[in-house]
């Protein structure tokens, strides 16, 4: 569904005209948006999970992840060169190795995070250093940018994004002649929770949880 479907939806449900441009109704627009970065937020959706790939030069622990933005949840990250999984090691390990000691260069094994770039993506660092040319995929959940022309697309369930956009409208404006907030929120809820159900079963193994 379009960002402009799914203003022009909620519209609908407010009783309000029609519009053919989501800057007819700037309002409507920044709910929707409001609506979708918490909906994706709620739920790792299948339809957010890609791969991002990344090739590494000699001596070079430290680059940009293109595209990530600046809040993937990482599935995994695999070493396709080496045909190993990454393991992911905190701030403070990667401080110890770099800052402590004169780490001999290899095939990466461990990877961490350090901030961003300019263009707002996550910077990655691997361990040990490089020793040469290695292919790193990420596979993770990439939630999008706000949408803002007309044509952009939602990827996520539109139902909780509408249901919940429509939420925020009738608390902003007071009662709506029918429907209390809490009772549209509720109303939200439901949807987001049968969503996030149905999109579970394609990975029930990440509902388990394991002691260690």
């Amino acid at each position: 569904m379009t960002y402009l479907q799914l203003v022009q939806n909620v519209l609908k449900r407010l009783r309000e005209r029609s519009i053919s441009d989501v800057s007819e109704n700037e309002l409507i627009g920044l709910f929707v948006n409001d609506a979708k970065a918490e909906v994706e937020q709620a739920w790792n959706w299948s339809a957010l999970r890609t791969t991002l790939s990344a090739t590494t030069s000699q001596g070079v622990f430290s680059f940009e992840l293109t595209g990530s933005g600046d809040n993937p949840t990482m599935l995994d990250v695999v070493n396709d060169t080496s045909n190993w999984f990454m393991e992911y090691k905190t701030a403070r390990d990667f401080n110890n190795y770099y800052l402590n000691t004169t780490p001999a260069q290899g095939a990466p094994k461990y990877y961490s995070f350090n901030g961003l770039d300019s263009n707002g993506d996550t910077i990655v660092e691997v361990f040990p250093p490089p020793d040469g040319v290695y292919n790193i995929r990420f596979n993770l959940v990439d939630r999008r940018p706000e949408m803002s022309a007309n044509s952009d697309e939602l990827l996520i369930p539109s139902r909780p994004v509408e249901l919940l956009a429509y939420a925020k409208a009738v608390e902003e404006r007071g009662e709506d002649g029918g429907i209390s907030p809490v009772s549209a929120y509720a109303v939200a809820q439901r949807a987001l929770n049968d969503a996030i159900s149905y999109d579970a079963a394609k990975h029930p193994e990440e509902l388990i949880w394991y002691t260690t």
